[in-house]
């Protein structure tokens, strides 16, 4: 007992000499630009449930299937247990390691000389061997405060993966809507010229209308047969991308339904004076590379300073009968004290480098807060211009409506001539597939508003 507590004796003022850690010590920075970085991160509450306000179950059926099937969201869950793994490891390597072992030797004539013939001599041991770095320059602290950022880092990485997968569902899903509707109103459309064709046949068989009349016609039933495929492409396309997201074949994938895009019943929600920057993990995951590159550094300078390590030893060396007894205790201590002087140009390099790599992480982060704030702003600014667009399309059909009603009116009258008619209801037609477009664009705009702010935006009912 005396000899194991001289040891921990040895190792534990060992240890209050390695008091200090070499480098810089990491600051988060407060502002980028003008940008003000004062709150740390948090996850959004409605991160994983802004989508529900549209109340489709279809979508948030396939949200639900996403986050549990999707590969790239099972790859960058383990990333994050390997780097809570490596955090682990990183951590128990300042405290000493150690092993229990126990060997047995036996051997016969261990010399040439004649006293030896046929001597055996046998002999075994066991105890508790250990080493410990006593991790003078911090080194060891370092590399575990670098471990801990890269796993923080991976958790958020996790966190960005969810949200863009969300964003990829709802945005693909609103594709598969979009055509679907153009595809509802191309058919429509199809059906009603068919009908007027017939019609013009009919005058054209009487007599009354002329084959040109029946041309025109049938080049605009033509105009809307081409571009149906083009309508079943993008569905096709759509409804694939889903299948990827959730892990599924496109064929096992059951999108019921009407033909209608999903709608808000209420108003967007930004808040004025919320810094939405702290919701984004992009920005808060770059953060985390660059904390973990800064404390690089000190792993990296800690080699310009000597290392001490402590191995011991505490058991037993039997003799050659084999006897475990007070006279067979062993134990040992050595201090060993190491210095990397001769390679003093290399070390120094190392740390140009890992100073280089942090300002690196600095530059990405910086770019990335830049980057987001753009993001946000860009987005609300094309949905505010998607709704204008809405707007104006919602009333542009209205009116090619009221103008084909009239022109049929007029046209049956006899007061209006066939190219006329024609004219209104391609312009009706068209009119028809412009806002079905414009309607899918509004809602794709939404989902990017959702999908730069992180499902930050709390919405409210309308009352």
């Amino acid at each position: 007992m005396l000899k194991l507590t001289r040891i921990a004796s040895a190792m534990l003022l060992t240890g209050m000499v390695s008091a200090c850690a070499v480098g810089p010590d990491y600051q988060a920075p407060d502002n980028v630009s003008t940008v003000e970085l004062t709150v740390p991160y948090e996850t959004a509450n409605s991160v994983k449930s802004w989508w529900q306000v549209f109340e489709d179950e279809t979508l948030s059926s396939l949200i639900d299937l996403a986050l549990t099937e999707n590969r790239s969201l099972h790859e960058a869950l383990a990333n994050v247990r390997r780097a809570q793994a490596v955090f682990s490891e990183s951590g128990a390597q300042r405290w000493p390691q150690g092993s229990v072992s126990a060997g047995y030797q036996s051997v016969e004539n261990t010399s040439l000389l004649d006293a030896d013939d046929g001597v055996q001599l046998r002999g075994f041991n066991t105890g508790l061997s250990l080493n410990w770095d006593a991790d003078l320059a911090g080194r060891l602290v370092r590399a575990e405060q670098a471990a801990l950022a890269r796993a923080e880092q991976a958790n958020l990485l996790w966190r960005d993966a969810q949200l863009q997968v969300i964003s990829q569902v709802v945005n693909s899903y609103g594709q598969y809507r979009g055509a679907q509707i153009r595809l509802v109103c191309a058919q429509m459309n199809l059906a009603f010229l068919q009908q007027s064709r017939d019609v013009i046949q009919a005058q054209v068989d009487a007599g009354t209308a002329t084959t040109f009349e029946l041309a025109q016609i049938d080049t605009q039933i033509h105009r809307v047969e081409t571009d149906i495929p083009s309508m079943r492409i993008a569905q096709a396309t759509a409804k694939r991308t889903l299948a990827a997201l959730v892990a599924r074949q496109a064929n096992e994938l059951e999108l019921g339904g009407a033909a209608s895009l999903p709608t808000l019943r209420a108003p967007l929600p930004v808040a004025q004076g919320v810094n939405y920057l702290q919701y984004r993990p992009d920005v808060a995951s770059a953060e985390r590379a660059l904390a973990a590159s800064v404390a690089d550094i000190g792993v990296a300078t800690a080699s310009l300073y000597p290392s001490l390590s402590v191995s011991g030893f505490l058991g037993f060396l039997s003799s050659p009968g084999l006897a475990l007894n007070s006279a067979s205790q062993s134990w040992s201590i050595a201090p060993t004290l190491q210095w990397s002087g001769l390679n003093w140009s290399a070390v120094k390099a190392q740390v140009r480098a890992a100073n280089a790599d942090a300002d690196a992480q600095l530059a990405r982060f910086e770019q990335s807060v830049i980057e987001a704030v753009n993001d946000m702003d860009l987005s609300l600014q094309s949905y505010q211009y998607s709704r204008e667009q809405l707007a104006s399309a919602k009333q542009q059909f209205k009116a090619s409506q009221q103008s084909a009603t009239i022109a049929r009116i007029r046209y049956e009258e006899g007061s209006l001539e066939f190219l006329q008619l024609l004219d209104t209801e391609r312009e009706l037609i068209a009119s028809r597939d412009q806002l079905a477009q414009v309607e899918q664009s509004h809602f794709l705009r939404l989902v990017e508003v959702n999908r730069s702010f992180s499902g930050a935006l709390s919405w409210q009912q309308a009352g």
